[in-house]
């Protein structure tokens, strides 16, 4: 795209007054960056999965009080994470997570156990053990 083509559109990030680096290519056809204030689609899209994320936590959340998850399940979805990336953080085996999913489980895991998932999710133990919705 040449460089007088990088989108203006109004986006998330112009609220921020940020802006994001962009490709084009200048007068001779050389490339060089430029920076763009937004582009609609990419703002309808990053909206979308922003919304997507929102209601994925607000489910969790339900779960945990309704005692059919863990707090484990909110805070990984609270946090924008999936399950390879929490065993990443907390150096565990994804079925182990799994099992931490459960609320009988989940209220026999040592203090070892839920500092690495506190950390992990930047909370503490307490915030974590108890989580009240």
């Amino acid at each position: 795209m040449k460089e007088s083509e990088v989108p203006q559109d109004k986006s998330n990030i112009e609220s921020l007054n940020m802006r994001e680096l962009c490709y084009a290519t200048d007068e001779k056809g050389n490339y060089t960056t430029a920076l763009s204030s937004g582009w609609e689609p990419k703002t309808i899209a990053l909206n979308n999965a922003l919304e997507d994320i929102k209601e994925r936590t607000e489910e969790a959340r339900q779960q945990v009080i309704n005692g059919v998850a863990s707090p484990v399940v909110y805070f990984m979805e609270l946090s924008k994470m999936d399950i390879g990336i929490l065993a990443g953080y907390v150096g565990m085996w994804q079925w182990r997570i799994k099992r931490h999913f459960k609320p009988k489980v989940f209220a026999g895991l040592s203090d070892k156990v839920l500092q690495k998932y506190a950390t992990a999710f930047l909370i503490t133990i307490d915030e974590f053990k108890n989580f009240k919705g």
